[in-house]
């Protein structure tokens, strides 16, 4: 017992777990501005639902990172290395960006903000392709799991910067100020990157894109075939599209419920981050019991009930207990979904083609996803809320159905 309670205690208590923790809270926090914060400010501006439904689009550079990761790894920085050179300039780059963003009226200067945006996503991207493979080449295998695991609560931890903290500010500072303030949050990083020292790498690849992109398709169609690889995309695409949809207004939706910035700062982002992290940790163990496929029935139907309280919510009003209760049982299952989606797809790459495979389908998984959370803006204000909330329950059922198909109840995929 005390050579396992050692070997544990090793694992979680050294310098590499705190470098995760780390590098979650530097990934995480740009997407949280560009998705939790901006939207309030636009609205709050004057935009319409239906341009700050299209500010989802500013999403595609977290679609398309792998395009211009191949450069990140052959060309090194003259400071610092090649792994915390790139970090360096992406951190810096996203500061000043963000930063930039509240200098702006969004009123008189929306497709400035979008540009603007799009270089937040391209820079935070990027600093996501560094920071990835910088965790990979520190943690030995058998801390992948755990050193992982750290960096996605960190990451969801980093959201109560610009889903809570930027909030409160914006109700007694200028939005100017509110955005440098949290700009200045990525100094974390930034000491992070000055502080650690370089991961020891191997020479960078010098496969070209066969090798990089074909191949690894090649290899899934091989083993699985036209008709397979089509039902797995068609999976991907489906299974937590309405689940995204319902929650791409979310905060200019709380505000036209009724709901104050201090209300959604203190209530609303507390009930969604707590939830989701007990539910990527509870939705582990269920797979561990029941198997990944069951668990992505299970969590499925989670999803699709729980966007039904959305619906009421608009129905009800500003009443602040059935906010917590309503937010906090979707993010129970948007926690227990991601956990089991994720597994799904890691169970469906190839041991050789893991890395590539997985950021492949990942990105092909988000492009549908993208283009519907652009529309949603314009859906809103032809049917109102409960009706798209409605239709976003229903939007949800096709990639259940596919279940029947991809991860029947009664068998386990193999592990590649």
């Amino acid at each position: 017992m005390n050579s396992t309670q050692n070997k544990l205690r090793a694992a979680v208590l050294n310098r590499r777990m705190l470098i995760c923790v780390f590098t979650g809270f530097a990934s995480g926090m740009p997407l949280y501005v560009l998705f939790q914060l901006v939207p309030v400010w636009l609205s709050e501006g004057g935009v319409s639902l239906v341009e700050i439904g299209l500010f989802a689009l500013v999403g595609v550079p977290y679609t398309w990172k792998f395009l211009w990761a191949p450069m990140m790894d052959r060309w090194v920085p003259p400071f610092l290395g090649r792994r915390r050179g790139w970090m360096l300039m992406s951190q810096l780059a996203l500061l000043v960006s963000i930063g930039a963003l509240g200098m702006y009226e969004p009123s008189q200067s929306t497709w400035v903000i979008a540009w603007l945006a799009v270089a937040v996503a391209f820079f935070s991207a990027s600093q996501d392709v560094v920071l990835d493979a910088y965790r990979r080449e520190i943690l030995p295998d058998a801390e992948l799991g755990m050193g992982n695991a750290i960096h996605v609560q960190a990451y969801r931890v980093s959201s109560l910067i610009p889903g809570s903290l930027s909030l409160i500010l914006a109700d007694s500072l200028p939005w100017s100020s509110v955005f440098w303030i949290t700009a200045g949050f990525m100094f974390v990083g930034v000491i992070m990157t000055l502080v650690v020292s370089e991961s020891k790498v191997d020479l960078p690849p010098r496969s070209g894109f066969r090798e990089a992109l074909v191949a690894p398709f090649t290899e899934y169609l091989e083993r699985s075939g036209w008709v397979g690889l089509i039902m797995v995309l068609s999976f991907m695409f489906l299974y937590k599209i309405g689940d995204n949809m319902a929650t791409a207004l979310s905060m200019p939706f709380y505000l036209e419920v009724g709901f104050s910035k201090t209300e959604i700062g203190l209530i609303a982002k507390h009930a969604a981050l707590w939830p989701s992290i007990v539910g990527g940790l509870l939705g582990g163990l269920v797979m561990v019991r029941v198997g990944i496929n069951r668990a992505l029935w299970i969590f499925g139907v989670v999803q699709v009930v729980s966007i039904l309280g959305f619906a009421v919510l608009a129905n009800t009003g500003p009443e602040l207990w059935l906010l917590a209760v309503v937010i906090g049982f979707e993010y129970l299952g948007v926690g227990m979904g991601t956990a089991a989606f994720t597994a799904f797809i890691a169970r469906e790459t190839s041991k050789t083609y893991a890395a590539t495979q997985f950021a492949l389908f990942t990105a092909l998984a988000a492009v549908p996803r993208t283009l519907a959370n652009a529309s949603t803006g314009w859906i809103v204000e032809r049917i109102g809320w409960f009706d798209f909330f409605l239709l976003c329950t229903f939007l949800a059922l096709p990639g259940m159905l596919l279940l029947f198909r991809v991860a029947p109840w009664k068998e386990e995929g193999a592990v590649n």
